[in-house]
């Protein structure tokens, strides 16, 4: 079910993928033809200007009142055709707006091989909007028209104004859809880079994206891996106690059963009378921690020393230690009091001692671990945070020296310091993080 859900979700990515190409593909394509038109639309815009402020406005004049083939029509035709080819137009010729609805072709400068003419004051193919624009006398763009006579073609128009000022008409040039798509397919080719590149960001980010959720599965698995591994071990020390406990509860009865039989009262209600003390001393072991994760820990840890009656003494501020990921916390503190009790438990009875503090105030965080037990030479100091080495005897199937390995590294990466400080009396390790170092 798993391969499937994934499978299935590469697939859709694969298709999330080619989708967004095609999408960034087409948009660049729609950008590029509409900046292509608008480009070619300006540029016959100031052309036509040209051409109509050039015109013999006068001669125009006289032809519009009486609209005839004369010689000023077959001049002004002349002249049209003239700018035409000049320019590559497909017509240019000159409007007449007279109503909000409909425009006339006045005279029409066509190519030398064209066959026919247009007639005087024939409907032209103006779209009604534009038509509009030019009867408030505004200079007008047309999108590419469909005209099954004359062909696909973009019409623009500017004013024809006399010598008072007053538009007597429009100069209009048709551009060929052909020349317009020809010019777009150039631009295009020599934008297929940008296209290839707009593609080759997308899958850029898609393997960016994949690389960084590779890596945070990865990361997610050890950090749960660590995390499982700490647990398990602090578990089965918690189980070791209890067994010892149970194992002790076990003789203690014998004991007293024993006694009980021999007749010998008062010795059972003495033997009774100190292993009450011992279990309110278990009994009342609970502290007061406000750290859900380091109260566990603690609380295992006391059990586990007083298991091997270690005189242990725990101080803890009233702080959450939020700075520091449970997961690390119970870390750096299990591996520096495990080392301890195992140091301990090489002395006597009377003389095993232990001390936990963890302290906090407004700039870091000090936890330091206390506990009698053999001096650690400087060598092994300045020795003792490199993997693999220890100080401790070797055991079957128990691998040493990466605890305080471990300690160096988290206390690295939270930019803290760590001291040992070691004389024949007892050993402390200090480990300090600051409160504002950087986010781990």
């Amino acid at each position: 079910m798993k391969n499937k859900k994934l499978r299935a979700f590469l697939y859709l990515t694969i298709l999330l993928l080619i989708a967004f190409i095609l999408l960034n593909m087409f948009s660049t394509y729609l950008s590029i033809k509409n900046s292509v038109q608008k480009s070619i639309a300006n540029q016959n815009l100031v052309a036509a200007r040209s051409i109509a402020d050039s015109m013999d406005v006068k001669a125009y004049e006289r032809f519009l009142n009486n609209q005839v083939k004369s010689p000023e029509y077959k001049d002004i035709k002349a002249y049209l055709e003239d700018a035409r080819e000049k320019i590559g137009a497909l017509y240019v010729y000159t409007i007449m707006v007279d109503n909000p609805k409909v425009s006339r072709a006045m005279i029409t400068g066509f190519s030398k091989d064209h066959k026919g003419d247009f007639p005087i004051g024939g409907v032209c193919t103006v779209p009604p909007k534009q038509v509009q624009q030019a009867y408030q006398g505004k200079s007008f763009i047309t999108g590419i028209l469909d005209d099954p006579e004359y062909g696909d073609y973009l019409t623009v128009g500017v004013p024809i104004e006399n010598q008072d000022g007053s538009i007597i008409g429009f100069l209009g040039i048709d551009v060929s859809a052909d020349n317009i798509n020809s010019i777009n397919g150039k631009v295009l080719r020599s934008s297929i880079a940008i296209l290839v590149y707009n593609g080759g960001f997308v899958i850029m980010l898609l393997v960016t994206f994949f690389v960084v959720q590779k890596w945070y599965q990865k990361e997610l698995t050890r950090e749960v891996g660590d995390t499982e591994d700490t647990y398990q071990s602090e578990f089965q020390s918690l189980i070791a106690s209890v067994r010892s406990l149970r194992h002790d509860f076990s003789n203690h009865i014998q004991v007293i059963h024993g006694l009980l039989k021999l007749e010998e009262n008062d010795k059972a209600l003495d033997y009774l009378t100190g292993l009450s003390k011992e279990v309110h001393s278990i009994g009342s072991m609970k502290l007061d921690v406000t750290h859900p994760g380091l109260s566990v820990l603690l609380e295992t840890k006391k059990l586990s020393a007083q298991n091997y009656n270690i005189d242990i003494e725990i101080d803890v501020s009233p702080n959450s230690f939020n700075r520091v990921k449970t997961i690390d916390l119970i870390k750096l503190l299990s591996n520096v009091i495990d080392n301890a009790i195992e140091a301990t438990v090489e002395l006597p009875e009377q003389e095993r001692r232990m001390n936990i503090a963890c302290k906090a105030d407004d700039e870091k965080y000090s936890f330091r671990v206390t506990n009698t037990g053999p001096m650690i030479s400087a060598f092994d100091q300045e020795n003792i945070f490199i993997s693999g080495f220890s100080t401790k005897k070797p055991q079957k199937g128990k691998v040493r020296g990466q605890g305080l390995f471990i300690v160096k590294d988290l206390i690295n990466r939270y930019d803290g310091e760590i001291q040992v400080q070691s004389n024949e009396k007892e050993t402390s390790v200090t480990m300090m993080i600051p409160v504002n170092g950087r986010p781990v």
